[in-house]
């Protein structure tokens, strides 16, 4: 039972990790925070809300595979043209995984009335443009620090 619950705090500190020391990875995190709170604006089913759930957990997940295998190749510390290979695919796998999901959230999330709602929201609460400015500001120092 023991080696159960330490597989979570292994997998805890894989995220940690990932989080600290990977630009893209802290990216798709911003991006998946974003579309979760403005997705309230929007009319979605259940299954569409699922869909974007499982989308951004894929190309995150992905993020996290790729960080490990570029991990494993250097590790190495020798240039090997199949290793360079296979960081390539675990990178083109996510930009796949990506491109996807922008691909089925812009055909799920292209309701005009949702971003007049929005707009709308922003009128009505100034206060929330600055709030927004803050958390982009805070969100980009949070992707492009060392």
């Amino acid at each position: 039972m023991k080696k159960f619950f330490k597989g979570f705090v292994y997998a805890f500190d894989g995220i940690v990790i990932c989080i600290r020391e990977e630009r893209n990875f802290r990216f798709h995190l911003a991006v998946a925070f974003h579309l979760f709170a403005y997705m309230p604006f929007f009319d979605l089913t259940g299954a569409e809300i699922c869909i974007l759930i499982m989308l951004c957990g894929l190309v995150i997940s992905l993020e996290a595979v790729n960080t490990a295998i570029e991990r494993a190749v250097d590790s190495t510390g020798e240039f090997n043209t199949a290793a360079g290979a296979a960081k390539d695919a675990a990178a083109g796998a996510v930009l796949i995984a990506a491109i996807t999901a922008v691909v089925c959230g812009v055909i799920i999330l292209w309701q005009p009335c949702a971003f007049v709602a929005i707009l709308g929201f922003f009128v009505k609460y100034p206060w929330a443009i600055v709030v927004q400015i803050a958390i982009l500001a805070s969100w980009i120092w949070f992707i492009f620090r060392n």
